[in-house]
């Protein structure tokens, strides 16, 4: 198939006449690829939920502090990106290699709409390297093979998880894949996983309006604070453990530290 084919096939598989749960994040985060059905269905969760703005702000610059964090302090120099979603300012490849320039990165992502914009995410300094996957969470074996291609599963990874998981509906078989994945990691490999949570009944009722109403294939589950702990069961807790994304080693920010409705936590495996 040539590459005309395959680009037609992927702006079919992207309908903009309903509203996309990786634009609407974008909305929220203040990027320009949205629409306006999507700040739209953006705006309705936010009548019911104000907070989803900066839970999604904050969960942008707890990637950006766990990113520094592992390819500073932890020395980590291979990420493995799940759940990519749209670039935006501040990618992961552009965070880990302004540390470290050598730094390889691998995103995967399903979506057909990141799919389109994935070049973006491939802009690697010379001295590293950067690639994209077209793959399902819940095909880690896939995942896994595609990723060694630029990974070596020899050395320590960066394994990050941020807002994916829930995006499967069965926490059983979100945990499965979860531990697919860490299985196939070296010693010395770091977890990083945020996820929304139960806690806060506006944003209980937010989630499940939008998934009834915005048509996204990936509804969204909120997962309790145990079940988000029980991710990194088996690995140790790096502080201050499992706490509200705004609150995990908070640095300068534009917004203001609040007690967020999404808890996070990066994991060491020994």
């Amino acid at each position: 198939m040539g590459d005309d084919d395959s680009a037609r096939q992927l702006r079919a598989r992207i309908d903009t006449s309903v509203p996309h749960s990786a634009r609407i994040w974008n909305y929220w985060i203040g990027g320009k690829d949205n629409y306006e059905v999507d700040r739209e269905a953006g705006d309705r969760v936010k009548e019911v939920f104000p907070g989803i703005v900066d839970d999604a702000r904050h969960t942008r610059a707890f990637l950006a502090r766990a990113v520094r964090y592992l390819a500073g302090e932890a020395g980590i120099r291979q990420f493995l990106d799940i759940g990519t979603g749209l670039p935006t300012a501040d990618n992961t490849h552009e965070i880990a290699q302004r540390v470290a320039p050598e730094s390889r990165i691998v995103y995967v992502d399903n979506d057909p709409l990141v799919l389109r914009h994935a070049q973006a995410l491939l802009t690697s300094t010379p001295e590293g390297a950067c690639d994209y996957i077209d793959a399902d969470v819940l095909n880690p074996e896939l995942v896994l093979a595609q990723a060694g291609r630029t990974l070596d599963f020899s050395r320590p990874i960066g394994l990050m998880m941020l807002g994916i998981l829930g995006n499967v509906p069965d926490y059983q078989e979100a945990r499965a894949a979860l531990k697919r994945l860490l299985d196939a990691l070296p010693s010395g490999s770091y977890l990083v996983v945020n996820d929304g949570t139960t806690t806060n009944e506006e944003r209980n009722e937010a989630v499940r309006q939008y998934n009834e109403t915005s048509g996204s294939p990936h509804p969204y589950t909120n997962r309790s604070p145990e079940q988000i702990t029980a991710y990194f069961r088996g690995l140790d807790l790096v502080e201050p453990g499992v706490v509200p994304t705004s609150t995990w080693r908070p640095g300068p920010s534009p917004w203001p530290t609040s007690d967020v409705a999404v808890l996070c936590g990066v994991g060491h495996k020994n």
